[in-house]
């Protein structure tokens, strides 16, 4: 492997924690070149999530800006809805996007913040994200403004426009209802939310739903999922693997030997989310690690880069068209890399 870091004037840096990869020696390590693009993507303000839509257009969680980013596949800015924090996203194949901000609101003469699920119809607009209607799906009932202490962290769709959100909180004694939980958004045609089962509240181990800090759908044909944890869970990156027949049909087992690269205890400090190219590897954000992982699809760790000269403190990556999109959040920029292989 090449990290070809050789066209741009950022200087390549990893360190011992983010690789088994020798930094000083770079000419021995596989197919892949990874070529920095100029200029780099700014204007942001403490960035927390990014995708790459169906259209397909990049979306940016502008959160410090209070604002969720429409740009196209050259980085010019389409235009700007505003929503309170934004913090992650997803889209549908309705082209809508659902999206975790903040709600404020006025109850019994006091202010309160909540978390906050919206679901944004681009369509109706024209894709003019500037006009574009929005609609709170929660908090939306009585029940949900007493709960001001649960989060919504995730978000993803699959292809029949179901979407799962994970949530967190303090309160996890409810064999029903715990404030840790993976939610479903309208599968099967329920406008609702519904618990995912056999999801473990507080376990620290497999399918748990215990710190979730990013939900990926693998693909648009299935509903298995790269989970990231931050806090105490022993494996912070997780491929799920949905059960679609059988006595077992709606459960998830997890898909990768614990023995691989990817589920070694130790080897990420706070990934914050995830992506999957067109040959099923997976890319991790690590931004206590400032670096980007890369798996196959086993498990095996390939080409990892990063450190706190090229990033610090990446919240998502995206893959679209052999480029890798990477948010640089603590310098407040969207980081482009070609992916250059002989054998992809």
């Amino acid at each position: 492997m090449i990290f070809a870091l050789l066209a741009c004037t950022d200087k390549f840096d990893i360190d011992e924690a983010t690789s088994s990869i020798d930094p000083n020696d770079l000419g021995n390590f596989g197919d892949t070149v990874y070529i920095p693009q100029s200029p780099n993507w700014t204007g942001f303000n403490n960035p927390q999530d990014m995708i790459v839509g169906n259209e397909p257009f990049i979306y940016v969680a502008d959160t410090d800006n209070d604002q969720i980013v429409m740009l196209n596949i050259d980085g010019e800015r389409l235009g700007a809805l505003s929503l309170k924090k934004p913090t992650s996203l997803a889209q549908n194949q309705k082209l809508e996007l659902i999206v975790v901000a903040e709600f404020d609101t006025l109850i019994s003469g006091m202010n309160l913040s909540y978390s906050a699920v919206y679901l944004v119809n681009l369509v109706d607009a024209g894709h003019n994200i500037n006009n574009a209607n929005v609609i709170r799906l929660k908090p939306n009932t009585s029940f949900d403004f007493s709960k001001t202490e649960r989060s919504y962290t995730g978000v993803c769709a699959f292809g029949d426009n179901s979407a799962y959100i994970s949530r967190i909180g303090p309160i996890n004694s409810s064999a029903s209802d715990p404030d840790n939980s993976i939610k479903v958004y309208n599968r099967e045609g329920f406008k609702d939310f519904d618990r995912l089962p056999f999801i473990e509240p507080e376990g620290t181990g497999l399918i748990s739903a215990n710190g979730i800090s990013s939900l990926t759908a693998v693909n648009s044909n299935s509903y298995d999922i790269i989970v990231t944890f931050i806090g105490s869970n022993n494996f912070k990156v997780q491929w799920l693997k949905y059960i679609s027949s059988g006595i077992d049909e709606g459960q998830y087992f997890n898909n990768l030997d614990v023995g691989t690269d990817m589920m070694k205890i130790g080897k990420f400090g706070a990934p914050e989310d995830a992506a999957v190219d067109d040959a099923s590897n997976i890319f991790i954000a690590d931004a206590e690690k400032d670096s980007i992982f890369k798996f196959n699809s086993f498990g095996d760790e390939l080409e990892s880069f990063g450190g706190s000269e090229v990033m610090s403190s990446p919240h998502a990556v995206a893959y679209h068209d052999r480029t890798l999109y990477v948010l640089d959040t603590d310098n407040n920029r969207i980081l482009r890399f070609i992916l250059s292989t002989e054998t992809y």
